[in-house]
């Protein structure tokens, strides 16, 4: 256990204990405390995911909501608590029905619960509020998983510094997350592009000879 938060153990497996670790592991090299990276309330903001149900995949347990109906409900309600109006107050049904292309009682129905969203209901929501694509639908565990894919592309930034941003990635992290993400492909032929995508990349990166000098 450290700063209140335990990293998955060795039966703890998959994209979301991968990202886990990795995270971690930047927080440590950078000097931050699990607490302040691992924080379940701003990961609860970002990823949609109710905050008990976060602590509990943080520390390895199954949890997190099955029904897409009821997931959709909790982050909804999310999204009017935490995404406010400039004055501080929240969005009325009016304000999301004519943000969101539809009728007051289309968003009543979708916020009361007596209506089920279409992908269109859950795509003009989530352009409302200004949140990505996913946000309203995505299992807890992946949706907790991307919001720490962006905590760590945040401290991978930072771990950069004034280096070469791709050299450091490469040398000090982000193999181990590219061979993660690529083992993740359903074929060899997808593998095989990145391969050919990242040769590509190393080689325009790569410097460029000493131009000779003539006697």
């Amino acid at each position: 256990m450290t700063d209140g938060f335990s990293v998955p153990g060795p039966t703890a497996t998959g994209p979301l204990a991968a990202s886990v670790a990795r995270v971690a592991e930047l927080a440590d090299k950078l000097g931050m405390s699990h607490s302040e990276v691992f924080d379940v309330q701003k990961l609860s903001e970002a990823s949609g995911v109710p905050a008990d149900v976060v602590r509990a995949l943080l520390d390895g347990r199954t949890a997190g909501e099955p029904d897409l109906q009821a997931r959709f409900l909790q982050r909804f309600d999310l999204l009017r608590r935490t995404r406010l109006k400039a004055n501080g107050r929240r969005y009325t049904q009016q304000e999301i029905a004519d943000g969101a292309g539809m009728s007051r009682q289309q968003a009543g129905a979708l916020i009361n619960g007596d209506r089920r969203p279409t992908m269109e209901h859950c795509d003009a929501i989530q352009r409302f509020f200004k949140v990505h694509a996913g946000f309203l639908t995505a299992d807890d565990a992946d949706a907790l998983d991307s919001a720490l894919q962006r905590t760590e592309q945040s401290l991978l930034h930072d771990y950069a510094g004034d280096g070469d941003p791709l050299e450091r990635l490469l040398q000090d992290h982000g193999v181990r997350g590219i061979a993660w993400r690529a083992a993740q492909l359903p074929t060899d032929k997808h593998r095989d592009k990145v391969t050919e995508w990242l040769d590509m990349l190393l080689e325009s990166v790569k410097p460029a000879p000493d131009t000779p000098t003539e006697p």
